[in-house]
């Protein structure tokens, strides 16, 4: 009885250790799973394709329509793939994402008013900023 109670001990102890991933380890497969590398060079992207049509006075709404969309459509795609497993790396893509949802919004209803143009390129400048540091933060933590 105690040879038989010491070796499921010594079992389970065993399949625990099997268990136990590191956090680093955990952050690089959740950057592949979710495709996080693509899906933030897109951001970038759709990002720059927008600020370019709201810095030119003459983009249609059509063409603002058109690029916000698909930055809105690329930046809803990204949130879906939150949590990582690491709560900073999830927190700042969190706010990345809402920053630049925001100026997706924002610049889909500018058309001609210089200030809403303004104000969604600077959402966008903070979503950027804030993809960044999160980007930083993913590279060091997911760094063993």
């Amino acid at each position: 009885m105690i040879r038989a109670l010491g070796a499921l001990l010594v079992g389970g102890l065993l399949l625990s250790a099997c268990g136990s991933i590191s956090s680093a380890t955990a952050l690089t497969s959740w950057v592949v799973q979710s495709s996080f590398l693509s899906s933030a060079k897109a951001l970038v992207t759709d990002a720059q394709h927008s600020a370019g049509q709201l810095k030119s006075l003459s983009s249609s709404d059509a063409d603002l329509h058109t690029v916000c969309g698909v930055l809105l459509v690329d930046t809803e795609s990204a949130n879906a793939s939150l949590p990582t497993p690491d709560g900073r790396a999830t927190t700042l893509l969190s706010k990345a994402y809402t920053n630049l949802g925001a100026g997706a919004n924002e610049c889909y209803g500018a058309s001609s008013n210089v200030s809403a143009r303004a104000k969604a390129l600077a959402s966008m400048t903070l979503g950027l900023a804030d993809l960044s540091e999160a980007s930083a933060r993913i590279a060091s933590a997911s760094t063993p």
